[in-house]
């Protein structure tokens, strides 16, 4: 029987694709190391392969399989600079403290080529992506980002499309204009788990899977993180849960907020096919955003059903293949050979959150459907951090990231309310 995720319903295209996915050991017994790192996605196994790499003792431990969590599913997509716009960062902390965080991201993007390149990752690497207005007064906004872009941030790979353009790039004349990026991407988000996996390995990083933490103190310069079948005492910690949390730290808890994220995966659609010809990837503008692209063997992969309920829901494929034929009515009886999903992690204002939760203990996650760029360049940065130089983690740590209200009781709720009211205003 192939393997089935505890946290992620369904099973994913990656998983039938990603090549072979090594299992490693649970922790058995007790560990002294230097750092001890909680969660395997990208930012876990990232600062563990850069420390590891740096001579650094290091001990990781993943409660379920790495990339069970959001890394080893997400949609796949670099983007470009920070989730918010260049410019609505301008607007809340200036010019020369947006254009550092544009710069860092940027760095982030050119960061993961080079890892993957320099470590023989094949993570099926494909250029573009197409950003894309689903209503008419949103057009204008785009036009103006892509001069702002250019001219105020140095970056020129941004185009505007007007909805001539955008109807044949995509394939279908449900947008109504946008941007299309010439300097990102689209990746195999497991194909760089696996390999940053094995890369922290063979650098001599302790890695654990089925390995749940049920505790984490901080006295007496010493970190303890507790399992069930040993305790890891650390000098330093990095929590890297981003969605799965739980209840294992309040602060963290208390800032990224789970939601459900799902994608779906055609049939190959053939060489013929008018459904995105240049093979960019795709986002558009509503808050409850959908994604979508073609992979290498030419499946559409789509997501777009985000769900703030608690419950995962057991109709993945029904609902991804209605969201296709609004985009793409000669796809309506597409037959979907892959639907799956799970928790990604979001913040209140879908920035980041880095923040040092105790003595010793930085807790990094929240990237709000950006994560697949930053989280990865903030693992090397933790790596910095331990080092010695804390400053360009400093810029993520000094974001403004609030709380979500209601406290532990009513954050759910209340987040279920606001986020489906986005939905439906998405629609109007």
């Amino acid at each position: 029987m192939p393997y089935q995720s505890p946290i992620s319903p369904g099973r994913s295209w990656y998983e039938d694709t990603a090549g072979p996915r090594p299992e490693y050991p649970s922790l058995d017994g007790d560990r002294r190391c230097d750092v001890v790192i909680i969660g395997g996605g990208f930012t876990g196994l990232s600062a563990a392969a850069h420390l590891a790499k740096a001579g650094t003792n290091v001990v990781l431990v993943e409660a379920y399989r790495f990339g069970d969590g959001a890394s080893g599913r997400n949609g796949g997509q670099l983007g470009t600079g920070q989730r918010a716009w260049a410019e609505e960062m301008e607007a809340e902390y200036g010019f020369s403290r947006a254009k550092a965080l544009f710069d860092l991201a940027e760095e982030a993007k050119a960061h993961l080529l080079e890892f993957a390149a320099a470590h023989q990752i094949d993570i099926d690497y494909m250029p573009g992506q197409l950003s894309v207005a689903h209503k008419p007064r949103y057009v204008d906004d785009y036009k103006a980002h892509a001069e702002i872009m250019a001219g105020r941030f140095g970056y020129p790979h941004i185009s505007f499309m007007d909805a001539k353009e955008t109807a044949e790039r995509l394939g279908s004349t449900r947008y109504f204009g946008g941007t299309r990026d010439a300097g990102t991407g689209h990746i195999h988000p497991l194909k760089l788990l696996i390999g940053t996996a094995r890369v922290a390995a063979q650098a001599g990083a302790q890695l654990f899977e089925q390995t749940s933490s049920t505790g984490i103190t901080s006295s007496g310069g010493k970190v303890r993180v507790t399992t069930p079948s040993g305790t890891v005492t650390a000098d330093k910690c990095l929590i890297a849960v981003n969605a799965y949390g739980g209840t294992l730290e309040p602060v963290s808890a208390a800032h990224i907020m789970p939601i459900g994220s799902f994608i779906g995966a055609t049939v190959p659609l053939g060489a013929g096919s008018s459904v995105l010809p240049g093979g960019e990837s795709v986002d558009d503008s509503r808050f409850v955003v959908r994604y979508f692209r073609r992979s290498m063997d030419g499946r559409l992969l789509f997501g777009g059903r985000e769900v703030y309920a608690v419950n995962d829901p057991k109709d993945i494929h029904i609902h991804i293949r209605r969201q296709i034929a609004e985009l793409y009515p000669a796809l309506k009886d597409v037959e979907i050979t892959h639907g799956w999903g799970g928790y990604v992690g979001i913040t209140m204002p879908r920035k980041p959150f880095v923040r040092e939760v105790m003595p010793n203990v930085i807790s990094v996650g929240g990237y709000s459907g950006h994560g697949v760029m930053l989280s990865n360049f903030f693992g090397k940065l933790y790596a910095e951090t331990v080092a010695g130089n804390r400053d360009r983690l400093k810029m993520i740590e000094d974001l403004n990231i609030p709380p979500f209200p209601g406290g532990r009781r009513f954050r759910a709720p209340l987040l279920f309310l606001a986020l489906n009211w986005f939905a439906l205003r998405d629609r109007i």
